[in-house]
């Protein structure tokens, strides 16, 4: 699925890999991860695509220093985590797709290794790595993350966490890549698309990039997802998943899932406390009870009441944007996303440049001859006129 703007000045690589580059207002990362994807396509062949969810800062700017394709979201308001993949996919041409987040760097050797892999197993949609966090602010998340989510292990896997490189033929089967109206759980999305079609997915035990994530506190972090919608994907993802094959997967790999609809089910109980046919001073110690509950219990299995007041408030919220998301409209998935193409790698000003950099190697080249010959001229009148003074 390609939109009408595609450039046919590309042709479609024969076994190629596209690296799709997803960014909004990355400008401080952006270098680096377009830097690592050009080192890692340099041995395999293939391209890079940076797909810009209409940043507002210098991303798209320092991107046009490297001979990539840039493709830029036409609709701001549309944003979001899903649109970024789609977007890319639909102005790539690679056989293979890799994504990569715009605060992320491919590490060197797990293309090569993946490439081989996919070739060796034709059943294997995606494969992925393991991933270095190089912010230490992460690795807390992460711990947090971990009490939801099981971690990825080398094998077959459920999902892909992170980016990883995908066969087009397997994207192209389920119809798209990314559900444009996800706010997140995008990759979640595709892989359980993918396996309800009976392809599979793996995790190789290498290294695959170098996350360097968000430096946000985390309250503001968290109230920051709440404002761009990100808590909503999870609603999204089940609202997208309903009357689908692939649901009994969503309710089965999703932890989370549980923990959010019992974080509902906390405040129905706690809402209905005012109406128990019981004593006002039981109900009111009800209602303590209750409400202390899950505090007291997340500080005796975390060992940290700072960790436990997080994940109740983590929860509550996650619990609201579950709502949230299951009221959410929803466009259609395969419509092509309005884009615009802002620069293809033919358009890199080296390649055009360079008969003006011969000129000009000439042209100083010339100058440093004619600095010589007038030194040489110089010093030769110089000795004449020395020699015919001591002859006279």
């Amino acid at each position: 699925m390609r939109p009408d703007n595609f450039s046919a000045a590309f042709p479609p690589l024969p076994r190629g890999v596209s690296v799709v580059i997803k960014a909004f207002n990355e400008e401080e990362r952006i270098c680096a991860a377009i830097e690592s994807a050009l080192r890692a396509v340099a041995s395999v062949g293939g391209e890079v695509v940076l797909a810009d969810c209409a940043s507002t800062d210098r991303t798209v700017e320092r991107a046009r220093a490297y001979p990539i394709r840039i493709v830029q979201l036409s609709h701001p308001e549309e944003g979001r985590c899903g649109v970024g993949p789609q977007l890319g996919f639909q102005h790539s041409s690679g056989e293979f797709i890799y994504l990569l987040d715009g605060d992320m760097e491919m590490l060197d050797g797990f293309l090569a290794l993946a490439l081989d892999f996919m070739k060796t197993y034709p059943a294997v949609a995606g494969v992925g790595g393991h991933r270095v966090e190089a912010n230490p602010a992460r690795l807390q998340a992460n711990a947090r993350q971990e009490q939801t989510r099981e971690p990825l292990q080398p094998g077959s896997v459920k999902w892909l966490d992170g980016g990883g490189l995908y066969r087009r033929s397997a994207i192209e089967s389920i119809g798209y890549l990314s559900d444009r109206n996800l706010h997140s759980y995008e990759e979640f999305d595709l892989a359980v698309r993918l396996r309800s079609q009976g392809w599979e997915l793996c995790c190789l035990p290498v290294n695959m990039v170098r996350n360097f994530g968000h430096k946000t506190p985390p309250y503001q972090l968290l109230l920051q997802r709440w404002r761009t919608g990100r808590l909503c994907g999870l609603g999204e993802l089940l609202r997208a998943s309903a009357g689908q094959a692939r649901l009994h997967l969503v309710r089965q790999d999703l932890r989370e899932l549980q923990i959010y609809l019992g974080a509902l089910g906390w405040w129905v109980v706690l809402l209905s406390t005012p109406f128990w046919p019981l004593p006002a001073a039981l109900r009111l110690a009800c209602f303590g009870a209750l409400l202390a509950g899950p505090l007291l219990v997340l500080c005796w299995r975390q060992r940290s009441w700072q960790q436990a007041v997080y994940s109740i408030v983590s929860g509550a919220l996650n619990a609201a944007g579950l709502l949230r998301g299951l009221l959410q409209p929803r466009q259609s998935a395969t419509q092509t996303i309005a884009s615009q193409i802002l620069r293809e790698p033919m358009d890199f000003p080296f390649r055009s440049a360079t008969p003006r950099c011969w000129l000009i190697f000439f042209a100083e080249g010339g100058a440093v001859f004619l600095q010589l010959g007038l030194i040489v001229g110089g010093v030769t009148i110089i000795n004449k006129s020395v020699i015919s003074s001591m002859i006279t």
